[in-house]
């Protein structure tokens, strides 16, 4: 059974914790970053080659007048089949793979192999737009489900880093279980209250609010919600259909 993760937006804080705690285990590069008429607290601004995981800060005024602040804690979805493993893999062989016991999805030095146009068509076939390239080194970046971590019956470091249990990580059969628990009680505050394509990936958001009042990626991006079939196919031919 592969695990997963249930990240439960209802708790999250924005403190960061997770997002220094990635960054830190993958001796990741610092960025050189600017708030100042940013106007968000979000830092830095966007996902990047340094950074697999961003904390999404999005702010709304309610119909009451009380402005909600939305926590959206971003990264790799390790989808169940992933579109940027077939995508990928037409080009250069075992750019990405998907571990069959975790079904972590991990981007190897293949990666950078594949050239600027290939590595975005990489990364516009992630429904979730999260895939970023190394201008250095030409390879493409996401989080790895700590995979040498999990391996070795360790907590993804960003889970065992998160103070209020908003990250959770185990086997998929017990998060989904989870899920469900911790989506009955959401409900009571939040009727909105929604678990983010649970089916399709190994990473669930349980969120309070609709997808749009979280970030532009909260669920899949090529349909309402989950990700369209015929789409997804029509992209799965095309790097095969370009070497013909």
């Amino acid at each position: 059974m592969p695990k997963a993760f249930l990240i439960d937006t209802s708790r999250c804080t924005a403190c960061r914790g997770c997002q220094v705690a990635c960054k830190e285990w993958n001796e990741l590069e610092p960025n050189r970053t600017l708030q100042y008429n940013w106007g968000s607290h979000q830092n830095p601004q966007d996902l990047n080659a340094n950074n697999y995981k961003l904390i999404r800060f999005s702010e709304r005024k309610e119909k009451n007048g009380t402005v909600r602040w939305n926590f959206f804690p971003d990264q790799c979805r390790h989808c169940v089949y992933p579109p940027c493993l077939e995508t990928a893999n037409g080009y250069i062989d075992e750019a990405v793979i998907q571990d069959e016991k975790t079904g972590a999805v991990i981007f190897t030095e293949q990666t950078a192999k594949l050239n600027k146009e290939e590595a975005q068509e990489v990364r516009e076939s992630c429904p979730y737009d999260i895939p970023r390239r190394n201008e250095k080194n030409g390879q493409l970046t996401k989080c790895t489900m700590c995979f040498e971590r999990i391996s070795a019956g360790m907590l993804p470091a960003c889970v065992k880093a998160c103070p209020t249990g908003a990250m959770n990580f185990g086997e998929r059969e017990e998060m989904e279980a989870l899920a469900k628990k911790r989506l009955a009680i959401a409900k009571k505050t939040y009727p909105e209250a929604m678990l983010a394509d649970p089916d399709d990936v190994n990473v669930i958001f349980l969120l309070t609010d609709k997808p749009k009042n979280y970030s532009y990626n909260a669920v899949a991006a090529v349909s309402d919600s989950l990700l369209n079939r015929k789409d997804f196919l029509a992209k799965l031919r095309r790097p095969f259909t370009q070497m013909m």
